[in-house]
């Protein structure tokens, strides 16, 4: 497992019957978990006493009950010096997802080893930590999301890293359709991320369903790779999509006509009443292997 343990404002303190039990900063969340299937004794006093609790409806959806939660505020990731605005949404996310924070360590090691400029396409970027990330790091990026207030909290996440005047191009856009418009214009990317939902709909209502999909994106995006590309990181939540699975898929596609090597894993957070790592998703990394350096653990 790639671990996500360098956060000192958000923690995981306890998991049990569904349910994390957080801290953002100074606030303490209660959010639904699906995989914490297991019912240990909430020994710890701040889940009778948390700032807020996201719960579930039977009709579907859910809403936040808040005892004192303002609307939004910040925290930082001082490993890399990132800044973030945390925002609790109506579906239970914070507009941040922390096991990330793993691939950010590991590809702004690679940007800041690579010793020429390099140009990122973040697919499905969400707030843009993975975009900011990159900036911070040296590159250039281009932030493609189809959700207008996505891409708007992450021009703010980039304005409080001090990155407002980073070469960033924020696009709002089906992430398809850009990418088969930028195989048109020639536009080519030394790095590709890709963090697609398992399912959702693009600004005109165009169907994303990941399973059915990825595969033709994979090689889609192959085609906006240039002569000499740095890296390619694909990410999933959707249980069906294993680590192992999305590995197969860069070998198949990335390494007949790239080389290099591809590296597979589940990304997960430490929590802190138990000593033991939450699984939270997969990741699969391709990497040129004229790199210099084990960069890939």
């Amino acid at each position: 497992m790639w671990k996500a343990d360098k956060w000192t404002e958000y923690e995981l303190i306890d998991t049990s019957n569904g349910e994390r039990l957080e801290r953002w900063g100074k606030h303490i969340l209660i959010r639904p978990d699906p995989q914490v299937i297991w019912k240990n004794v909430k020994q710890d006093k701040r889940w009778s006493e948390p700032d807020g609790t996201y719960k579930r409806s039977s009709a579907g959806g859910g809403a936040w009950k808040a005892s004192s939660l303002p609307n939004e505020w910040d925290i930082s990731y001082g490993s890399l010096d990132l800044n973030f605005i945390i925002k609790p949404t109506g579906f239970k996310h914070t507009g941040l997802f922390p096991e990330q924070a793993v691939n950010w360590e590991w590809f702004s090691e690679l940007i800041r080893s690579a010793n020429r400029p390099i140009k990122v396409l973040n697919l499905f970027a969400y707030t843009g930590g993975a975009t900011i990330a990159c900036a911070k790091a040296g590159a250039s990026v281009c932030h493609v999301d189809a959700s207008k207030g996505m891409v708007a909290q992450a021009k703010i996440n980039a304005a409080k890293s001090g990155l407002s005047d980073a070469p960033i191009r924020y696009i709002v856009d089906d992430c398809k359709k850009f990418i088969e418009r930028e195989i048109r214009r020639g536009n080519k990317y030394d790095a590709v991320i890709m963090d697609p939902p398992s399912y959702g709909r693009g600004p005109s209502g165009e169907l994303w369903k990941l399973e059915d999909s990825i595969a033709e994106f994979i090689s889609l995006c192959a085609e906006v790779l240039s002569n000499e590309p740095l890296f390619f990181l694909l990410n999933s939540y959707t249980t069906g999509l294993s680590a192992s699975t999305m590995g197969y898929l860069l070998e198949l596609i990335l390494k007949p006509t790239l080389g290099g090597q591809v590296y597979s894993d589940e990304i997960g957070l430490p929590v802190t009443s138990t000593g033991s790592y939450l699984p939270c998703g997969a990741s699969s990394r391709w990497t040129n292997t004229k790199l210099k350096g084990n960069l890939n653990d």
